[in-house]
């Protein structure tokens, strides 16, 4: 049985979490305060209600207890997040996923029971930082302070060799998790591998190792 969600926040962010995971076949409940808001996703989301979501009733009376997971991604209202946040967790929302504005909004979320806190656009300015400062870089995920994935294209110097060639490992401290070749995905290379042209390296280590890779990957 697929997945039940329900999107809170229809701003930019919310709608977009909303669109797609509907576009991807799971059920989506969109809810928002807004009845303009509510309207513009109404064709792209199983059902879209318009509600009070600091209302414990209202939430409630929308089964809202029923949904594997719950997503909070009310804009600039702190206030509201917080709040609707504790009343979920007090209905028994079984997973809780709630956008923070800030480190000291996101420290309140994790404290008062959200099982992940996401932040948006602190997350996408790193990426587009990397980007920038890294042409071979393709997306940059931080798993936690110290640790994050990068997906980069294999550098000119790499083509033709393995991984045991290149000795990555022992080099840099990262370890290459996948390798993407013509969009397939291969999540087990072997150390004989050879990278072609076009080959996109997944890896995941210590940011300061990867940042070392990334400047010998781009040499």
């Amino acid at each position: 049985m697929n997945k039940q969600f329900a999107v809170i926040g229809m701003g930019r962010f919310g709608s977009s979490v909303a669109t797609t995971l509907y576009n991807l076949g799971f059920e989506v409940l969109a809810i928002d305060s807004s009845e303009q808001r509510t309207q513009e996703v109404v064709s792209t989301v199983t059902h879209a209600v318009t509600a009070d979501c600091t209302d414990e009733e209202a939430l409630n009376a929308l089964g809202i207890s029923n949904f594997d997971v719950v997503v909070v991604a009310i804009g600039q209202d702190i206030q509201a997040s917080i709040l609707t946040t504790l009343i979920l967790k007090e209905i028994g929302v079984s997973t809780l996923i709630v956008k923070a504005q800030n480190e000291l909004h996101g420290k309140v979320l994790k404290k008062i029971g959200a099982d992940k806190v996401i932040f948006p656009e602190r997350d996408m300015g790193q990426r587009v930082a990397h980007h920038l400062i890294s042409p071979n870089i393709l997306d940059y995920i931080e798993l936690s302070e110290d640790y994050s994935i990068v997906e980069m294209a294999a550098g000119p110097h790499q083509i033709g060799k393995s991984l045991l060639d290149l000795d990555i490992r022992a080099k840099f401290g990262c370890n290459v998790m996948a390798i993407k070749t013509d969009g397939r995905m291969n999540i087990a290379p072997r150390a004989t591998d050879l990278l072609r042209e076009g080959d996109i390296l997944v890896v995941v280590g210590k940011n300061e190792d990867l940042r070392e890779f990334e400047r010998a990957s781009a040499r």
